[in-house]
């Protein structure tokens, strides 16, 4: 093992993989949604006992979206909340693609989250888990499909790890 570690190339590998924390993803590859196409952004349902999570990370995919060249989010109709608790999950996707289709909206960009939370612990760690679709709206079919997990240090906060899995989720596909 000492000499191992002694090679300069292996030292680097081993130092990146312990400073990037953990993550998983999975993606649909070579899918590409056009960044010139109105895009809207559903909130997400929210499967964590972690109130708003879902909306939490609507805002931030939106967000991205336009970092990575999107020119157009546009905002749905706003759900009936209640105000103690997060909104019923998008069980009528239906619905949602027939008021995209109406507002010439040509992507849905739609989810649920799974984790968001710290970690309980000494350092507490930042925790975030979800899937990400894209529904074509012209067909209502899903486009893409993305999921992903990742944990920061116990300095790092919640937003800044959501945006990094967020993100490395999302550029791959928006072009």
């Amino acid at each position: 093992m000492k000499t191992l570690l002694a090679h300069p190339v292996l030292r680097l590998m081993c130092l990146i993989t312990f400073l990037s924390g953990c993550a998983v993803t999975d993606r649909v590859p070579e899918r590409t949604a056009s960044a010139e196409a109105r895009w809207a952004v559903l909130t997400l349902e929210n499967t964590t006992t972690t109130p708003m999570a879902g909306a939490r990370a609507e805002a931030v995919a939106r967000a991205l979206l336009h970092t990575l060249g999107v020119k157009e989010v546009v905002r749905p109709p706003a759900p009936a909340r209640d105000a103690l608790f997060d909104p019923a999950p998008a069980a009528d996707t239906d619905a949602a693609i027939n008021w995209a289709r109406s507002a010439g909206v040509r992507y849905l960009l739609t989810g649920t989250v799974d984790e968001w939370q710290y970690k309980v612990g000494v350092d507490g760690e930042p925790a975030v888990g979800l899937a990400l679709h894209i529904i074509d709206v012209e067909d209502g079919s899903t486009l893409w499909t993305g999921v992903g997990a990742r944990t920061g240090w116990g300095r790092d906060s919640l937003a800044a790890v959501a945006q990094t899995l967020i993100k490395s989720l999302l550029a791959p596909v928006v072009r």
